[in-house]
This record gives C-alpha cells, structure tokens and sequence, in this order.
C-alpha cells in the first residue's frame, strides 16, 4: 500500500505581516510547522522566498524541493528551543577544525594547504582576536582556551535564524572558521565548499573521481548555497 502524501489545496499564497515578522498564508491560511506553530520569519525576503516554494508546488508536496520552508521549520521547531546546545555544538568545532589538520606529506599537498588555508586562519585571528594552533596528521591539538573562547561567543552572538543557516555552513564545510567566514561575507558559499574539500580533490587528482562521490558532492555544495542564502536573508 502506497504511502499517503499531502496535495496541494490552495490557489493562492501571500506573504502577510505579523506580530513576529513575516507570515505565510494558502488561501488566507498561516502555513504551520510540523509542530504546527505559525512560520513566522524575520524578513520579507526569506518570506517571499518561502511562498515561491509554496507556489511552486504543482501536486504533491515534496519537502525535498522546499529548502527555505525546511529552514524556517528548523528554526521555529528546534533551534529556538534549544539555542545554547545548538551554538555549543557548532563552537566545539573550534576544537577540531578543518583548516587546523594539515597532511604529512606530500609536500605539493602541504603547500597548498598552507597557500588557501592559513589565509582563512589570520583572518579569524583578525576578526575575532582567536589564533587557532596547527597540527599534522588526525593527532588532536590543544587549542587556546582564550581563542576558543571568543569563537564560542561569536556562534552564540547569533539570531535564531542565523544559527540555523550557520549550522549547514559548518557541518558541511567541517569547519567553524569557514561558516562564520561565509556568514560575514568574507568567502562565497562555492568558494568556501572548494576549500573544505582541498584533500578529497587532491585524493580525485591522483586517483580519480568515484562517481557515487561526485553525486554526494553535488548535493552538499548545492545545501551550502541554500545555507548561505538564508544567512544572507536573515
């Protein structure tokens, strides 16, 4: 027996202003989260991006195809309620950085890592006053609880909706050096994808690509750009 799936019912969606921002209505009813509070967003961009979504549907919702919706959920199910976890979670990045874990060998290898970077580590010694230490191999580094520190301030010093795109831009990339770097608009979300993937692409330069990888790829590269949308909207 085939599952059921929700249809779509509505001729018409509107963007309306409400108490808590931006609403979204179908036919003049609020669109609700799966816990079934109003979406309500922060900005009548990330509003109307919400509603082409909507409008887009020709029969069967598809949640898939609906990023700015799934976001807004996010936000308004799961992150307002749990804020503190969330932002710790991403600051605990810090820790285990990407940029921070630099390969052995071979030295064309190390040199690139060193060329794209440490360019991303003195700018968030610049921006947020946090020197993150280097090491090699998958030994861990003790980093600077000061540096740490001030990192975990700058994941917590966020809105609800900020914290939601945030949270893509670092577990995508594996780096909280890189999110905050996309969230400020120092690095495009394509950019900054490229940077996270330094060692795989090196591994596909000699080896070749594995197509299965290629696909998976794709995909997160696309989600890091819907993420950076939304920070930018919100």
């Amino acid at each position: 027996m085939s599952e059921w799936q929700a249809k779509r019912f509505w001729k018409e969606v509107t963007v309306v202003e409400t108490e808590d921002g931006h609403g979204i209505e179908l036919d003049g009813r609020p669109v609700k989260t799966p816990t079934k509070a109003p979406v309500a967003v922060p900005s009548a961009a990330l509003a109307h991006a919400i509603a082409r979504e909507w409008d887009a549907v020709e029969d069967v919702i598809e949640p898939v195809r609906m990023p700015m919706t799934r976001a807004a959920n996010s936000a308004i199910d799961k992150v307002s309620v749990q804020f503190d976890e969330v932002a710790d979670m991403l600051a605990d990045y810090a820790g285990s950085d990407l940029l921070c874990y630099r390969a052995e060998g071979p030295e064309e290898l190390c040199e690139r890592q060193r060329v794209e970077w440490d360019p991303l580590l003195d700018w968030a010694e610049e921006t947020y006053g946090a020197r993150l230490r280097l090491g090699q191999g998958i030994m861990p580094v003790a980093q600077d609880d000061d540096a740490l520190n001030r990192l975990r301030r700058a994941a917590h010093d966020q809105t609800v909706f900020q914290l939601t795109a945030l949270h893509d831009l670092v577990t995508i990339t594996g780096s909280l050096v890189l999110g905050l770097a996309i969230s400020r608009g120092h690095l495009g979300a394509d950019r900054a994808f490229d940077l996270s993937r330094l060692d795989e692409d090196w591994q596909i330069e000699q080896w070749g690509a594995d197509d299965e990888a290629v696909a998976v790829a794709a995909i997160k590269r696309q989600q890091l750009e819907q993420a950076a949308l939304l920070y930018s909207m919100v």
